[in-house]
């Protein structure tokens, strides 16, 4: 072995042959030194006493040198006795460090906890005591939980990002106004199947090519079933620039949604009184008097956005544009023939007919 197992104050440890060495040199020049005491005093004791017998010279020897031995041993044990003491001190004061800091860690991870425990909290009872539905929230939470510990990689990274979407939207929502790229006839769908008392519409060349779609085919079920269930009031105008762009087919389009409950007229901006005229590209959609969905085009006169405005000073300059609108579209009984038509005024009928009175 290259070196001995000793007991000490913390437990069996190894002694390094180093070691070893040095303690048996010290033992040796212990040793050495008390028989060099020893060997004084057996001369002065000689010298002092020639007379006297060699036994009490020896015993004086040995005795002097035992007890420098002694005297050596037991300073050797005090210096190391200081040594373990200090050992001692500086495992002591390591450990209280050790379990401070621990201490320290584990009421700051404490502390954590229960602050999210206190902002989940916070949270649900703000959720709790909002008019939106908590069920809702929770159903969400749970869902979202049971897809990250089940699915894959894709549908976790699928459910962030459609998670972060929906997020921005509520934040968006809460500060008056959202958007987003194209047309969204989600929304328009949903806001749809939400409102209560009015829906009124302006719909432009810009989303002429929606009523031919699947959506709108949606949209038209999702008002009928609103006039109907919930006695919602809507009305559309079918804006268009010149009188030439009034085709059988708007006028079929028209026709239709008279069919479906919708009060639906045409109008030919050019042929309005210049407070109801507008431009044709500004399609708008108010619901209920608190919201506008608008779409705005591009360069080819495609949607190219859609907008979420509720601020009251935006919602409320809508609903007086399309009354205003309205109000110039009205329609009314055939009149009677009149040999001086007046040329600046046209009416425009629930069906998309129009006369010069």
């Amino acid at each position: 072995m290259n070196g001995v197992t000793t007991t000490g104050a913390g437990g069996l440890r190894s002694v390094p042959p180093q070691d070893q060495a040095q303690r048996r040199s010290k033992l040796f020049l212990k040793t050495l030194f008390a028989i060099l005491a020893g060997g004084a005093a057996f001369f002065v004791t000689n010298v002092l006493n020639e007379n006297d017998g060699d036994l009490w010279q020896w015993t004086m020897s040995i005795v002097l040198g035992s007890a420098t031995l002694i005297v050596q041993l037991l300073v050797d044990f005090g210096e190391r006795l200081e040594a373990v003491q200090d050992s001692q001190k500086r495992r002591i004061r390591d450990m209280k460090d050790s379990l401070s800091s621990h201490h320290t860690e584990m009421r700051a991870a404490v502390d954590e906890s229960f602050a999210k425990i206190n902002a989940a909290t916070e949270l649900y009872s703000k959720v709790d005591g909002s008019v939106l539905r908590s069920d809702e929230v929770t159903r969400l939470v749970l869902g979202y939980t049971k897809v990250g510990e089940q699915g894959a990689d894709i549908v976790k990274a699928f459910a962030e990002e459609e998670l972060g979407r929906l997020a921005l939207l509520m934040e968006n929502l809460g500060n008056g106004t959202a958007d987003c790229p194209g047309e969204n006839h989600e929304w328009l769908i949903d806001l749809t199947k939400c409102v209560k008392r009015t829906l009124y519409a302006t719909s432009t060349s810009v989303d002429r090519d929606f009523w031919s779609s699947e959506p709108a085919g949606r949209y038209l079920a999702a008002q009928e079933t609103a006039i109907k269930t919930r006695g919602v009031k809507i009305r559309r105008v079918f804006l268009v620039d010149k009188e030439e762009e009034i085709t059988p087919g708007l006028r079929l389009l028209c026709t239709r949604h008279c069919r479906s409950g919708i009060d639906a007229r045409i109008a030919v901006r050019a042929q309005l009184e210049p407070t109801a005229q507008m431009n044709s590209l500004n399609d708008f959609i108010v619901f209920d008097g608190e919201l506008s969905y608008e779409t705005e085009p591009d360069i080819r006169v495609m949607p190219a956005k859609t907008t979420l405005k509720m601020t009251r000073e935006h919602v409320e300059e809508r609903v007086n544009r399309f009354n205003v609108l309205w109000e110039a579209t009205r329609t009314e009984p055939d009149p009677e023939p009149d040999p001086e038509p007046d040329e600046g005024r046209a009416v425009t009928h629930p069906a998309g007919q129009r006369q010069q009175p």
